[in-house]
């Protein structure tokens, strides 16, 4: 549809994230089938607002894609900007605990792996507390060995931020460029394609840490990691790339060495 394509160069114009383009182009996509829509230039707000009240979701996450991805829609192709479509509220999330791998079986896990390639990447992660996306796409000039950090380039909220490099990390990279010759991204997928996938690395973790775990669990006990160790909030909150500080205050409530050391009255 003609549409669909006007509204991902909106998004891609106002700089979303591949990642939310691709999910909210399949939502609009769902939304103009399941309604029927002839011409989607004739859809009112209201039309939008009685689909979101009476849909069933399958989760809160889900829902809130599907109101942010409509707003948009209404905004920037339908030119809507009544206080009708405006009053839609997003509803709360959950609030459910990070989970976390443990550290001393996650070290021992890396430790086992023989493939350069997937021990690199992996402990890399875990070391950054880098996202999946920030993995994916980081390139071979984002390393810097002189002196020592990492420059992760526009990742969530199009933010530039620097992480550290270490010494073992580093050795692993070279063991691993040197047997893999990657070309311009650090990791490279199979064949002809330049760009590791998320699908590839969610694989790894289940293949050499567990089938119950996935990726973004390493930079959730990379955060847990940092807070035992004593590393001010504030500083894992700039190595994370949180825009807010509440965000990173979930980990001390997982973190099993900042319970243990509370001071209880009795």
């Amino acid at each position: 549809m003609k549409v669909l394509e006007i509204f991902e160069n909106k998004l891609r114009y106002k700089n979303y994230a591949p990642n939310t383009i691709k999910v909210y182009k399949q939502i609009l996509l769902q939304f103009l089938k399941e309604t029927n829509c002839k011409d989607p230039y004739s859809i009112s707000t209201k039309s939008i607002v009685d689909y979101l009240e009476h849909k069933k979701f399958t989760s809160i996450p889900q829902q809130n894609q599907f109101i942010g991805c409509l707003k948009l829609f209404a905004r920037y192709i339908l030119n809507k900007k009544d206080v009708h479509i405006d009053k839609i509220e997003r509803p709360r999330c959950e609030k459910k605990l990070p989970r976390v791998i443990e550290k001393k079986f996650l070290l021992s896990q890396l430790d086992k792996i023989k493939n350069s390639k997937h021990r690199a990447l992996l402990t890399l992660t875990y070391s950054t507390g880098m996202r999946v996306s920030e993995i994916i796409n980081l390139l071979i000039s984002d390393i810097d060995s002189k002196r020592m950090i990492i420059t992760v380039r526009q990742s969530k909220g199009n933010k530039d931020r620097i992480v550290p490099l270490t010494e073992k990390v580093l050795g692993l990279l070279r063991i691993y460029y040197s047997e893999y010759k990657p070309k311009e991204y650090l990791f490279n997928g199979q064949g002809t394609n330049l760009q590791y996938t998320s699908t590839s690395c969610n694989a790894i973790v289940k293949q050499y840490i567990g089938k119950q775990y996935h990726f973004h669990l390493l930079r959730h006990s990379n955060a847990t990691a940092l807070l035992e160790a004593g590393t001010d909030l504030r500083i894992i909150q700039k190595h994370l790339g949180h825009s807010s500080c509440k965000t990173t205050e979930i980990y001390t409530h997982v973190s099993t060495a900042t319970l243990q050391n509370m001071a209880l009255p009795i």
